[in-house]
């Protein structure tokens, strides 16, 4: 049976469309109120990594089962992401983009983790591919987003430093 691989993937596919439309918005809008991008040389390759590894899924996946125990995890993430999303609202973007003089989101799951939109993404990246029963390209495609991230959440906490945001 192939429809359940394929609405999942489709729920995914638009999810992330839908995302990058309300991070572009979102972006603008903090630029406007005199925010700035720090460190976008490694957004090129988390964007291409997110699209190969939405590509793979498409050829790899539809018509493989769906496995019910991954596929509650992945649905939990999605609570957590939308808890981020509700948490941040206009702040929520892909990009690093800092506010001058605007305090650190410390409510919502940010009372509990410094990063937890990562938490959902490193959690997204390998659960998925498991909910498919494609444990090799959850491993690879993990690792190589735990390089994107290492560059990134370095990145990050640096410029919230100096920004005084993060102590």
């Amino acid at each position: 049976m192939m429809w359940p691989s394929i609405a999942l993937l489709t729920f995914v596919t638009l999810q992330r469309l839908s995302e990058l439309v309300l991070a572009r918005r979102n972006t603008a809008a903090l630029r406007a109120r005199g925010a700035r991008e720090v460190a976008p040389e490694h957004y090129p390759m988390m964007v291409a990594l997110h699209a190969a590894w939405i590509i793979g899924l498409w050829l790899l996946a539809p018509g493989r089962p769906v496995e019910p125990f991954w596929l509650a995890i992945f649905m939990g993430l999605q609570a957590l992401r939308l808890w981020v999303l509700a948490t941040l609202k206009d702040r929520w973007t892909t990009r690093i983009v800092i506010l001058p003089g605007v305090p650190l989101v410390s409510s919502g799951p940010y009372r509990f983790l410094r990063h937890p939109n990562y938490v959902v993404v490193v959690g997204e990246i390998a659960i998925l591919p498991l909910t498919f029963g494609l444990p090799v390209y959850a491993i690879v495609f993990s690792l190589f987003n735990a390089a994107i991230l290492h560059v990134r959440v370095k990145a990050e906490n640096a410029a919230l430093k100096s920004a005084m945001i993060l102590k």
